[in-house]
């Protein structure tokens, strides 16, 4: 008896240090709708194809079709606050693109927009969406961000604004939403 006394009083011991060891969080705050933000943004991605310095290129292909299946593209394109080749740089956007339509040429994108200037340098979104890029105008969504854009989400609405054999300029009108860093760090 005496020692099943002594075996229960050390297990309900262990028992209440592990409940106070397991508490994985340090504060549980109320949310608060003040520290959401929503950004809209324009700019427009410039991409080169085929030229002695490319932004995109192929760097994977199936070789069971001469379709444009399975190819995949590792791409670093400039992104300016207009359409014009003299329009000034704000960032550049990396990342990789796979062609996956049989018949339509649609492509699944990952691809990182960073900002080198202005109110946002130092911030990026992420896309990571289908991309049917033979539609003039098309909708992806946005899977993240960091710096100013921290846990973003959103979407974009792309408009080829110029295609040819070498050129593919793409106007990009980006709705994000996000938390505000400035009020996070209040709660940390």
């Amino acid at each position: 008896m005496k020692g099943t006394l002594v075996l229960t009083w050390f297990l309900m011991v262990c028992l209440s240090k592990v409940t106070v060891q397991s508490q994985y969080y340090s504060q549980s705050l109320p949310y608060d709708t003040k520290a959401v933000k929503v950004t809209h943004l324009h700019f427009f991605l410039h991409e080169t194809l085929g030229v002695k310095n490319p932004s995109a290129v192929e760097v994977a292909q199936a070789n069971i079709s001469s379709l444009p299946f399975g190819t995949l593209y590792a791409i670093d394109d400039i992104l300016k606050i207009g359409p014009e080749d003299n329009s000034e740089v704000i960032g550049n956007a990396q990342g990789l693109a796979l062609m996956v339509g049989g018949n339509i040429t649609t492509g699944v994108m990952y691809v990182d927009f960073g900002f080198t200037k202005g109110k946002f340098k130092g911030s990026s979104i992420s896309l990571f969406s289908r991309n049917p890029i033979t539609d003039t105008e098309r909708e992806v969504a946005m899977a993240g961000g960091r710096g100013k854009f921290r846990m973003a989400k959103g979407f974009a609405l792309l408009k080829t604004y110029f295609l040819n054999a070498t050129i593919f300029i793409v106007d990009f009108n980006v709705t994000v939403i996000h938390t505000d860093p400035i009020l996070e760090t209040q709660f940390s």
